[in-house]
C-alpha cells in the first residue's frame, strides 16, 4: 500500500460504511487491507475511500459483488465504467434484467388497477341495494 494509512473504523466514518460491510468487502476481494503485527487493518486512504465509494456506487445501480469485483478494474478514476473486457456485458445485462422487472411490475400494476376497479364497482353496488333496500322497508 502507498500513502496515508488509516484503520477500518476511519475507513467506516470516511465511506459512510459499516465497519462489518467493510470486512464483508475485504473478503470478497473488493477492498485491500494490510495486517499491523496485532492483526488490525491499515487501508491506504486514498484508495480505499475512493474504492469504498465506488463499490457504494456499482451496488445501488443494483450489480451484485461479483459483478462488482469484475468491474471495479474498470471503475477508477471517477463516475462511471471505462469499457473493458467484462463492463459492457454486465451493464448491459444489468439493464436487460431492470426492464424485465419493470415489465412485470407493469404488468402487477395494471392486474392490481383492474383488481381495485372490480371492488369499487362492487361496492357501488352493494351500496346502491343497501339504499334499494332501506327505502322498500
Amino acid at each position: 500500500m502507498r500513502g496515508k494509512q488509516m484503520r477500518i473504523g476511519e475507513l467506516a466514518h470516511r465511506t459512510g460504511v459499516s465497519t462489518r460491510v467493510l470486512r464483508y468487502y475485504e473478503e470478497r476481494g473488493l477492498l485491500r487491507a494490510q495486517r499491523d503485527a496485532n492483526g488490525y487493518r491499515r487501508y491506504d486512504e486514498k484508495e480505499s475511500v475512493e474504492r469504498g465509494g465506488r463499490i457504494r456506487e456499482l451496488l445501488a445501480l443494483g450489480l451484485n459483488t461479483d459483478d462488482i469485483g469484475a468491474v471495479l478494474p474498470c471503475a477508477q478514476g471517477g463516475p462511471g465504467l471505462m469499457p473493458c473486457a467484462f463492463s459492457s456485458g454486465i451493464v448491459e445485462r444489468q439493464m436487460s434484467q431492470l426492464e424485465a422487472e419493470i415489465a412485470e411490475l407493469s404488468r402487477r400494476r395494471a392486474a392490481l388497477e383492474a383488481y381495485a376497479q372490480v371492488m369499487e364497482e362492487r361496492r357501488a353496488e352493494d351500496e346502491a341495494l343497501a339504499a334499494r333496500a332501506l327505502r322498500s322497508a
